[in-house]
């Protein structure tokens, strides 16, 4: 994360009241709150704004940063500073409203004395997570250290959200979303609640809290936390089988809404029917306990490589017994984009479907293990087209014999 100090104006726009602006953008590591310290010392920002925009990152640190921020006694917003030349003064400084204050980000937001959000400002959250496990998250491995770890940083970050000022709801919003799921926007409401803004309060401010400063790494995550048992479905990446008598690659994963599963889908990669392309085929089954929730899936899409691809829904329809909804959908993927996944060190598909009355959902899954197995995959597909080939070529020759 870097730190720069603005002078907000010009004048006409904000008259008496323009302010000091600390503009603090980009990732949060272990190393931001020693950053910043420096940076305080070395300027003079009483009485700033600090001015966030970021990402996330490091638990500790951000934990760590928002006790600073709190300590100098500063007000936070969310945003993007964006300077000007002004007659007469030199640069002057104003906040673009639509910045984004992600993951860890929004928890450094509660250190300001006094905050505020701007409408057009994003605020986003999701549980913390292993960040070296992060990118594939439910075909990783995870030891009972790493809970001891995790669970440690859950009661730090509860002791930080109450020193702050912030409301329970905050934690119990962020932790319930899973990696593999898209971040959660707070609404306007929800900002208010959990006391990320306070720019409606008539009260007095949160006393400022002592500050604490820590250097350590944390893992940036949080384990999600069930009735103990495991899920039936082991997903460990991506795995080579034989369906229909024909090679292809498969990934089983959890279906889930803001980290409740709701089913569980699969995803199976064969030979497409046309040279340079794979075939794709989604199949999922997902709970339906009420009649009025048996709404047929209207649509399937895959994101890949930065390209969408729209599934064709062949069918999605309620079973009575057990009652589940099963949705099965298809299409064709370039071999191109398949072979780029396959070679990226971490990357990721996302699948996303759309329905009427039962929720929509949005899964991304990593390629852990799928170098390993798709050269198998690409030898028998094109072992295959060359068998086909062959058999286009020798089939006139055999019909031409008879009429010699």
């Amino acid at each position: 994360m870097r730190f720069a100090l603005h002078q907000e104006g010009p004048a006409d726009s904000c008259g008496q009241n323009c302010r000091l602006l600390v503009s603090a953008s980009g990732m949060i590591t272990a190393d931001t709150p020693r950053d910043f310290d420096d940076f305080a010392r070395s300027h003079n920002v009483r009485g700033a704004t600090v001015v966030l925009d970021s990402k996330g990152g490091s638990v500790l640190g951000a934990i760590a940063l928002g006790r600073a921020i709190r300590g100098l006694g500063l007000s936070t917003t969310v945003g993007r500073v964006r300077e000007q030349s002004t007659r007469g003064t030199g640069r002057r400084a104003w906040v673009w409203p639509r910045g984004e204050c992600q993951s860890m980000c929004p928890f450094v937001l509660l250190g300001g004395v006094k905050r505020y959000i701007p409408p057009e400002a994003r605020v986003l959250v999701h549980q913390i997570w292993l960040g070296d496990r992060r990118d594939d998250a439910s075909a990783a491995t995870y030891s009972a250290e790493d809970l001891v770890l995790v669970q440690r940083d859950i009661g730090r970050l509860v002791r930080y959200t109450l020193d702050m000022g912030g409301g329970a709801e905050l934690l119990e919003v962020a932790l319930r979303i899973p990696p593999w799921e898209p971040m959660r926007l707070l609404s306007r409401d929800e900002l208010r609640r959990t006391r990320l803004d306070t720019s409606t309060d008539h009260g007095s401010p949160p006393t400022p809290a002592a500050v604490a400063s820590s250097g350590a790494s944390a893992p940036t995550a949080v384990m999600p936390v069930s009735d103990g048992a495991r899920s039936e479905i082991n997903p460990r990446g991506w795995v080579m089988t034989q369906r229909e008598g024909s090679a292809a690659l498969v990934r089983r994963h959890p279906l889930t809404v803001e980290g409740d599963k709701i089913g569980a889908f699969e995803v199976t990669l064969a030979c497409g029917s046309t040279a340079g392309t794979y075939a794709v085929t989604y199949t999922e089954t997902r709970l339906s306990p009420d009649d009025r929730d048996a709404v047929a899936v209207k649509r399937v899409d895959l994101w890949i490589e930065g390209k969408t691809e729209s599934l064709d829904v062949v069918t999605s329809r309620l079973h009575a017994t057990p009652r589940q909804l099963e949705t099965v959908a298809n299409g064709a993927i370039a071999a191109n984009l398949v072979r780029s996944f396959a070679d990226a060190g971490s990357d990721s598909i996302t699948l996303r479907t759309v329905s009427g009355g039962v929720p929509g959902t949005m899964i991304r899954i990593g390629n852990t293990g799928f170098a390993q197995a798709f050269p198998q995959l690409a030898a028998s597909c094109a072992k295959g087209s060359r068998l086909e080939t062959r058999a286009e070529l020798t089939v006139p020759r055999q019909q031409a014999l008879p009429g010699r």
